[in-house]
């Protein structure tokens, strides 16, 4: 898409070298990861009623940055509904980090804590709850690859020095 935008504003050169960037940057986020000695089980949860899991790039992302998507038999699918999730879904997956980001409204990691079950989660025992803003990685382009990787790269490697 970037190659394609550069194309039609005349600006292929500088298309390329944003395309490079973004490509380096993903490599050097997967071999930090490689180097990762545990990967935390991570939900990413886009909506909270009913409980959506990540899109495909979101569950994509989650991996290069070290973690391991509870649901990423659920990334291919792009409609929502698809991808609904329920407490006891989550809660048998047994995360060790819980991400929200809610399209349009502030996640509320207390509200996500409290939903019943959720206390026998490794990410609820240790508060392991945390927000990405929803611009920052719900929306597929450049800030999703930069911002948004970088917010799950601190989460995961907060979670990987408290664990040892």
């Amino acid at each position: 898409m970037i190659r394609m935008l550069g194309a039609m504003v005349d600006a292929s050169e500088r298309a390329e070298e944003l395309v490079g960037a973004l490509e380096a940057g993903l490599a050097e986020a997967r071999t930090r990861a490689d180097n990762l000695k545990k990967r935390p089980r991570v939900f990413f949860e886009e909506w909270d009623d009913p409980l959506i899991s990540g899109i495909g790039w979101v569950s994509e992302l989650v991996e290069i940055a070290g973690g391991i998507d509870i649901f990423a038999d659920r990334r291919n699918h792009g409609a929502a509904k698809d991808r609904i999730a329920t407490a006891e879904d989550v809660v048998a997956r047994e995360p060790d980090l819980i991400i929200g980001s809610w399209c349009g409204k502030k996640f509320r990691p207390e509200r996500a804590m409290a939903r019943p079950g959720f206390d026998r989660t490794p990410a609820v025992q240790r508060q392991a709850v945390y927000e990405i803003k929803s611009s920052l990685i719900l929306q597929p382009g450049p800030a999703a690859l930069t911002d948004g990787l970088a917010e799950l790269q601190r989460i995961i490697g907060w979670w990987t020095k408290l664990a040892g």
